[in-house]
């Protein structure tokens, strides 16, 4: 073998492929940003800081990101970009260095009740393959394990032309699946309580149907009518056995009505298509209360829950089934896995090792592969998007995460940080957006937006290193050595809530009392049952009014105003001073502009290339008719009134002419959570992750209720943030409410009255209470994590 003498190792100057270094960014002016121009070092870790509402997202997510993924989607043809997301050049002027980017986002999983954690991350497929291989009795394909896979047969008679002759054979076909035929693999059935359908004393003319939308006015009126299966004017309860058939249960029947051809079905099974095949959680409010009121779930009693048929059920390994498998906790699967060893699948087995420790060494081992995708928590969710990434052998990719610890416990955290490093260790440039001073102290580099929030923020306030950071004089540098103080007295509870052999999931029977009249935490890592124990054993009676971080819905022609409603008193209160409808001040009704329908701007589609928005030229962006801004209230239009922040229409609102007391009150709770340089029309979609969850807590700060449960509120909170949020729960307490939170951030938890700690571990290692009382006697026994995290974050 022969080996290469190399002479003159000392390169004079760098190859011109290696001077490729920075992402550069110059002139960024997507939503707030303000000609931003920043040098982002490739192959390092940068954290980009600032208050939430900053500018933070824009121009990490909407800017490098996004161009990133749109000069990738040009690369294709036109055909296939045909099929993909249209993406439009973000505002910005230069935008040099780019690599690909891959979004790591708490985008929640998709809430289909089909999808599962399995599903979701492909280990379901390899297990599906792996029983298909070694199960015993072999019961077929991959196919015969899934749960989306129906078991189908025929037979009959085909024409095939051979020879020039036609030729009539007969052929059978037969597909086995895994589905459960009872429940069609969604592993619960619902059994549909009749009188929340109907009023059975009135007739369908006389509004007999109580489900929300089907009203004899409209299209349905038409239908029943014209299909003549009953009588329209006879009540309910005198139909025949055939016509309460028809009503209820007849299969889509082809009928016409006044010339047009229309399709009748009977209620159930139209609900069922319409509703019932939807997650609950993600139906509009007054279709989700109706659902709930309507519909009772139960677990299948045929499959018991596993989704699967009898038969995928009774092909083992081991004596473990894939239903088994897919119920055990994943780092208990990963162990089995680990023990069997068979050399005909061993590429597939290897695979699914890597996948299962992936779960387990990113702090999700607590979970199960049938767990439903649409109930993990937001930071849940973007871990587990993690998991493809970590074995990858790609290099010179760009990674974007957003607030990866979201939903970690301190223990967690220096977990999480040690990935984040491990994936810059490969040759990876890793973009993180993050508030936890544990994570910006492991960056290469440091990028701070602000000063402020919205119109106060979108400006570079600092960049260069962490040590460069503290001492610099940002809001972010100022906070970042912040520690907040144990309490030195605590509120004596008025009261207690008894919760007596909780099992919700992990949960080992606990017991355990809730003070009333305080500030409660519940705190223990990820999975030791918080949630668990919150929102599945605290009653959910009147009093008690459950903030959680599901996404808040809403188009771009949602706003602050129509989420909260804001808008509502204001339309009101203009129609009373102009002495017409209130409907003509409402963008989304009669006022609306009749050159782009309220929406302010005018969209052209391009097909395959980016569709382009033009501001209206009728209304240049104001979103209403001309006629309707001639009306005033306290001398402005509704369209400056919906350009206010929220602290100016506070003043507005608040005295002179334009007195509005309900308005008033609204916007006070909007600036008690700190979204005071919020403008009222400004879209829901442009708002951040931390600006949403504050909107939905002052939305709900209005309910008639005396239990407060509120899951994280800090997330997406700057450090300075928290210190707003703390005076907020003390004004809740001190006004008489009790307020339960579930927290991992110290600073909440040193402010607390008292606290919960679950644990010891995750999953079946927690359920248990291994503390209760106040913070200082959590710091002074250290006898679990959060009790070592806290002592060392008080400096006790």
């Amino acid at each position: 073998m022969s080996k290469v003498t190399r002479t003159g190792t000392q390169s004079p100057e760098p190859h011109a492929a290696d001077v490729h270094d920075l992402i550069r960014v110059h002139g960024a002016r997507v939503n707030n940003l303000k000609d931003v121009s920043v040098e982002i070092p490739k192959r390092r870790l940068t954290v980009f800081t600032g208050v939430s509402g900053s500018g933070k997202s824009s121009l990490v997510f909407d800017t490098i990101a996004a161009e990133s993924q749109r000069l990738i989607n040009e690369t294709y043809s036109a055909f296939v970009q045909g099929f993909m997301p249209t993406l439009a050049r973000p505002e910005v002027d230069v935008l040099d260095g780019l690599t690909t980017v891959i979004t790591v986002d708490q985008q929640r999983m998709g809430s289909d009740p089909r999808s599962t954690v399995g599903t979701a991350t492909d280990a379901n497929a390899m297990l599906r393959i792996l029983f298909s291989r070694l199960g015993t009795p072999h019961i077929g394909s991959a196919k015969a394990f899934s749960f989306n896979v129906a078991s189908i047969s025929g037979a009959g008679a085909v024409t095939i032309e051979r020879g020039g002759e036609t030729v009539k054979e007969k052929r059978s076909f037969s597909i086995t699946g895994g589905m459960c035929p009872r429940c069609e693999g969604r592993g619960s059935v619902n059994d549909i309580d009749l009188t929340a359908l109907y009023d059975d004393t009135k007739s369908l003319a006389e509004g007999a149907l109580t489900i929300p939308g089907y009203t004899m006015e409209g299209w349905y009126g038409r239908i029943f009518s014209g299909s003549g299966f009953f009588d329209m004017d006879k009540p309910i309860r005198k139909y025949t056995k055939r016509e309460l058939r028809d009503l209820l249960h007849k299969e889509p029947t082809k009928i016409k009505v006044d010339g047009i051809n229309l399709t009748y079905e009977g209620i159930i099974p139209k609900l069922q298509k319409s509703m019932l095949a939807k997650d609950v959680e993600a139906l509009q409010p007054h279709i989700r209360a109706f659902v709930k009121r309507a519909v009772t779930f139960s677990v299948c009693p045929d499959c018991e829950g596993t989704r699967l048929n009898e038969g995928a059920r009774s092909s083992k390994i081991k004596k473990i089934s894939i239903a088994d498998a897919c119920a055990m906790q994943i780092s208990d699967l990963a162990k089995w896995v680990r023990d069997l060893d068979e050399p005909s699948v061993a590429p597939l087995l290897a695979t699914l090792r890597q996948t299962l420790d992936s779960f387990v060494e990113i702090g999700l081992g607590y979970l199960s592969l049938d767990r439903p995708s649409g109930t993990l928590s937001g930071g849940e969710s973007q871990r587990v998007k993690m998991i493809r990434h970590l074995g990858s052998s790609l290099t010179d990719v760009t990674y974007v995460f957003d607030e990866p610890t979201v939903g970690l416990h301190p223990h967690d955290i220096q977990q999480m940080n040690s990935l984040l490093l491990r994936l810059r260790d490969k040759g990876n440039t890793v973009l993180v957006v993050e508030h936890k001073p544990e994570t910006i102290a492991i960056a290469d580099h440091v990028v701070d937006l602000g000063p402020g929030a919205g119109q106060g923020g979108g400006t570079i306030c600092f960049e260069g290193t962490v040590e460069g950071l503290r001492a610099g004089d940002t809001i972010t540098g100022r906070h970042f050595g912040d520690r907040a103080k144990l309490k030195q007295t605590v509120r004596e509870p008025n009261g207690k809530l008894e919760i007596r052999g909780a099992r919700t999931h992990n949960l080992r029977g606990v017991d355990v009392d809730v003070p009333l009249g305080v500030l409660v935490v519940v705190t223990g890592v990820a999975g030791s049952g918080k949630s668990s124990l919150v929102h599945g054993s605290i009653p959910a009676s009147e009093g008690v009014i459950s903030v959680d971080q599901g996404a808040i819905r809403g188009s771009r022609r949602s706003n602050p105003a129509t989420y909260t409603g804001l808008l509502d008193p204001i339309r009101k209160a203009f129609a009373k001073a102009n002495g017409v409808k209130p409907a003509l001040f409402s963008a989304n009704s009669e006022g609306a502009c009749p050159g782009c329908n309220g929406a302010g701007v005018v969209y052209t589609d391009l097909a395959m290339m980016a569709g382009v928005s033009t501001v209206c030229e009728e209304c240049e962006g104001k979103r209403f008719h001309a006629s309707v801004l001639e009306h005033h209230l306290g001398g402005r239009d509704i369209s400056e009134v919906l350009a206010m922040p929220v602290t100016e229409a506070a003043e507005f609102f608040g005295a002179g002419e334009a007195r509005t007391p309900a308005a008033h009150r609204i916007l006070e709770r909007m600036a008690d959570v700190g979204l005071g340089y919020l403008s009222l029309g400004q879209p829901l979609t442009t708002l951040s992750g931390g600006e949403r969850q504050r909107l939905k807590l002052a939305t709900h700060m209005a309910d008639k209720g005396g239990v407060y449960v509120l899951d994280e509120p800090t997330a997406g909170l700057h450090l300075a943030d928290v210190e707003q949020l703390l005076g907020l729960l003390d004004r809740l307490v001190d006004s008489g409410k009790s307020v339960i939170v579930v927290e991992h951030h110290q600073a909440v938890m040193a402010h607390a009255d008292w606290i919960i700690d679950l644990g010891p571990g995750a999953g079946h290692d927690g359920g248990r209470i291994v503390f209760e009382g106040t913070p200082t006697a959590l710091v002074e026994g250290r006898a679990t994590l959060t009790g070592e995290h806290l002592a060392t974050y008080v400096g006790a």
